[in-house]
């Protein structure tokens, strides 16, 4: 992805925040960049004075990617249940990040030790799903859980099953992301 297209669908995600705060609805729009009506899959983040204030995405390419910006932007900032709604008075200085995932690649392991030996701390993000229990955490989230340890044992809390749990069910399938900014 270029520069101006990074900086494009930065542009797009304050945009369509701003078209939230002003009317409740995300920004409509028409794109011209051929390569962003490419499907695609993003999560946006926001943050307010370095705290999280909204995160919301999509693991699967469903939609083009400028599509799935604008509206996950939205969605983070007004539909995130975790946080009120972002206020006007927050918009000079909410700080926007997206990350575009790669496609998912299932995992293949013989037991929890083996899937930690296979994680790559600060490059994989990471789907875990067992049953109905399902969580992701990006690969940013390497930053405040450093060991492979720790990443999984928070992951499975996060798709609701105990920080130790293990079962011969658990299906993982891992990602990279390429980061905007």
């Amino acid at each position: 992805m270029t520069p101006a297209q990074k900086q494009h669908l930065l542009a797009l995600a304050r945009r369509s925040i701003e078209q939230g705060v002003q009317t409740g609805r995300p920004l409509q729009h028409r794109e011209s960049d051929h390569e962003l009506l490419n499907p695609g899959a993003c999560f946006v983040t926001l943050n307010l004075a370095g705290e999280l204030r909204g995160c919301i995405g999509s693991l699967q390419p469903h939609r083009p990617l400028a599509e799935d910006v604008v509206d996950n932007a939205f969605s983070a900032a007004f539909r995130d249940p975790r946080f009120p709604p972002v206020s006007a008075r927050e918009l000079p200085a909410l700080d926007i990040h997206i990350s575009i995932l790669s496609p998912t690649q299932p995992m293949h392991f013989s037991s929890e030790q083996d899937l930690l030996r296979q994680l790559r701390p600060g490059i994989d993000g990471l789907v875990l799903q067992d049953g109905q229990h399902r969580g992701t955490f990006l690969p940013q989230v390497w930053e405040s859980l450093p060991t492979p340890e720790d990443f999984l044992s928070h992951l499975k809390r996060k798709a609701g099953l105990p920080a130790h749990y293990w079962s011969q069910n658990i299906r993982v399938e891992r990602y990279t992301v390429e980061s905007i900014p």
